[in-house]
């Protein structure tokens, strides 16, 4: 399978948004060679500031910006993004009702070798609290691309998480994605996996074909945009089936899995429904494969957990 970084799909798309907006700026908390962003810098020299590690200090520079009518993107790992700046994005940006773009990269496990003090587990949860804020999570490199062009053309806040790593690629260019809207990969029966980033839909595809062989029919749904989830694709996936999972690269409590329940009991779904993600732990160091396994994340315990659902 054809593999592509989404990070590449980023900065690609900034370099084109560049080209034809001057009010593009791009900030990093020097970590230029994770996000791939020497590129903007060598494009667009005035547009481009590099803060030093002071994440804080950058999305409040960010937020300056944006005060001064540029759209800025700023980006860190994930851990620094939410933890260490969340004051200033909540306040200086989200409060403010200002435009600023904050990218997290490496999300949960993906930090694989920088181990548990630079593993979100967390920061969907505490993203998702933020009145108002979008909250992205693309699945490859193609909508990707998409999510971020049309991060750029609305106004307001905005979150973005995505790993380094190449992930597999998806989507044709031919296919249509919108912020706010999940896409149905695979339909399905039985049970349907909801499921959030690259490293989740992968795992659930593969879950899906584990299934297949014993003759369960499931479904997975590519969500895409955790806040506004797309709450019609969620109840329409969900009342073809019995059961339904949530798979999320995050703990399982603030993130995916508790939006999709608030969705599915606020609509009497009668099915029956279970969580995959991180059970109220911290992170540690491994190889990304090691990881998968360690916390539950891999298709194996997602089709176990679908296999128990279903009885």
């Amino acid at each position: 399978m054809e593999t592509r970084e989404i990070r590449q799909a980023y900065v690609d798309t900034l370099l084109e948004l560049g080209a034809k907006n001057p009010d593009i700026v791009v900030l990093e908390a020097d970590l230029m060679s994770c996000t791939n962003t020497g590129a903007f810098k060598k494009a667009y020299p005035d547009r481009f500031f590099n803060v030093g590690i002071a994440e804080a200090n950058m999305v409040g520079l960010a937020a300056g910006l944006s005060a001064a009518g540029k759209i800025p993107f700023a980006a860190t790992f994930a851990c620094f993004a939410s933890r260490r700046a969340y004051d200033q994005f909540f306040i200086s940006g989200n409060y403010a009702r200002l435009n600023v773009k904050l990218v997290g990269t490496d999300p949960g496990i993906t930090a694989a070798f920088n181990g548990g003090t630079h593993m979100p587990f967390e920061d969907l949860a505490l993203m998702r609290v933020i009145p108002r804020l979008v909250i992205i999570e693309p699945s490859d490199a193609v909508n990707a691309a998409v999510l971020v062009r049309e991060a750029a053309e609305r106004y307001g806040c905005v979150y973005i998480r995505f790993p380094r790593k190449p992930v597999p690629v998806l989507y044709s260019p031919d296919d249509r994605f919108s912020i706010g809207r999940a896409k149905i990969l695979k339909p399905g029966k039985d049970v349907c996996f909801i499921a959030l980033g690259s490293l989740m839909v992968n795992e659930s595809l593969k879950a899906r074909e584990l299934l297949a062989a014993e003759g369960i029919d499931a479904g997975v749904l590519d969500v895409l945009t955790l806040k506004p989830i797309d709450r019609e694709a969620v109840l329409n996936e969900a009342a073809k089936v019995r059961a339904v999972v949530s798979a999320e690269n995050h703990q399982i409590t603030g993130g995916l899995g508790s939006a999709v329940a608030e969705v599915l009991a606020e609509n009497g779904f009668q099915g029956k429904f279970a969580r995959a993600g991180i059970r109220d732990e911290f992170g540690e160091v491994g190889t990304q494969d090691y990881l998968v396994k360690r916390f539950g994340l891999d298709a194996e315990t997602l089709a176990k957990q679908a296999r128990e659902l279903l009885g």
